[in-house]
């Protein structure tokens, strides 16, 4: 399975699971553009996929609480390229704790503008290039808070709102986007294990059926979505959870 021809864009790369998103679709050939809250965690992924070997790979600073931030990302993308085969839309902000009033105002504005918000421009703004290419896939990591009728995580509940409206955003570009020939893959994925793709752990973490669900079953699930003719539009990835 490669991705040599495949231009990809991954928001919130600097760390945890879009890190490795990143460093796995560059492994397998693909350019990458990845962007992080700050220019300096971005150049740092930047760095480590290419000593990997990987010149292919582009950083860029991206706030997703910032529309006029994830319009220069998208602005600074375009200089590079006139299309985008992947977006995977990674960013939201983790907001701990089931009791409501256990956050600030301002960490609530900023879960729910970076999740909610900052998805929805963040294609928007990039769909112009999506539509220039012949293989334009949307991939969102929503998260099992997203489903209805989910309690299980100890999110705050603003998480959970932010989710539901990346999940509903995502049920309705997904039937408007098909006629244009866009598929959009979502995944709601519980609490998972998320080891570093640059460590020894990757290869040996366990993936039995008593195990949590790890990072390489969900990043093999993005590959395996992205592989398939485009007549196969699968629309959503749903895991049990331990």
């Amino acid at each position: 399975m490669r991705f040599d021809d495949h231009r990809v864009v991954i928001t919130a790369a600097g760390r945890d699971f879009g890190r490795t998103v990143a460093v796995r679709l560059a492994d397998l050939g693909a350019e990458v553009f990845l962007s992080a809250r700050t220019l300096a965690a971005a150049e740092r992924v930047r760095e480590e996929i290419r000593g990997r070997g990987h010149q292919r790979v582009h950083a860029f600073a991206c706030d997703l609480t910032e529309p006029a931030s994830i319009r220069a990302f998208a602005a600074g993308v375009a200089r590079h390229t006139d299309r985008i085969d992947v977006l995977v839309n990674n960013g939201s902000r983790y907001l701990e704790g089931p009791d409501l009033p256990s956050a600030s105002d301002t960490e609530i504005v900023d879960t729910l503008a970076s999740g909610a918000t900052g998805t929805v421009l963040t294609v928007k703004n990039f769909l112009p290039l999506l539509l220039n290419s012949n293989k334009p896939d949307v991939v969102t990591m929503v998260s099992a808070c997203g489903t209805a009728g989910h309690h299980r995580s100890d999110a705050h509940d603003a998480f959970y709102a932010a989710k539901s409206a990346q999940a509903g955003f995502a049920e309705i570009l997904s039937r408007r986007l098909r006629p244009r020939g866009v598929r959009v893959i979502s995944l709601y994925p519980p609490d998972f294990d998320n080891p570093d793709p640059l460590s020894e752990e990757w290869e040996t973490a366990p993936r039995g059926a008593e195990d949590a669900l790890t990072a390489q079953s969900l990043v093999e699930c993005v590959l395996f979505a992205l592989a398939q003719p485009r007549d196969c539009f699968i629309k959503a990835f749903h895991f049990e959870q331990v």
